[in-house]
């Protein structure tokens, strides 16, 4: 079984690009050179974006190795594939880590769990329900990441494939 997404890294410092391609190699299973552009949002720092495919639960894996790296952003996705729900891995220097399961129709999928933690601390008054609904959307990285997300339109994309 296959699955597939793509890699966005939004910014990074040029000296971290060969350490991030190391990363996602060691997970992919083959080497990788990513294009690096400068990045128009902010200044002094690259990105690049790659579309992978490979097995099941790539992405996480991909984000676990690059997640806690100061200065960086990414973001991460991986489709839903037959039997396997997708995902949306995220990352900034200021938020730490967002990750969401993603539907078939490209919906973030809140689990039940989550819901009702939510509902429970509004109840006991230690948290505005809508703030939290808006965290568990991911929103909070969505706007960190916008500003990176416009630079990156019509810049080269490349493929990567893992090892079978």
């Amino acid at each position: 079984m296959s699955a597939r997404g793509v890699l966005y890294v939004h910014s990074a410092q040029p000296a971290l690009c060969p350490h991030i391609e190391w990363a996602v190699a060691g997970v992919l299973g083959v080497p990788v050179d990513l294009t690096w552009t400068p990045q128009p949002a902010a200044p002094n720092v690259v990105r690049a974006q790659a579309e992978w495919e490979g097995r099941p639960g790539i992405a996480a894996a991909i984000a676990s190795s690059l997640m806690g790296w100061q200065r960086l952003r990414f973001e991460i996705t991986e489709d839903a594939s037959p039997g396997v729900d997708g995902s949306r891995h995220c990352y900034t220097p200021t938020l730490g880590a967002f990750t969401a399961v993603i539907g078939v129709n490209g919906d973030i999928m809140v689990p039940e769990d989550r819901l009702r933690a939510a509902m429970m601390l509004a109840a006991q008054g230690r948290c505005v329900l809508e703030e939290e609904l808006d965290k568990l959307l991911g929103r909070p990285w969505d706007e960190e990441l916008e500003p990176f997300r416009y630079a990156g339109d019509g810049a080269p994309v490349r493929w990567l494939h893992a090892a079978v």
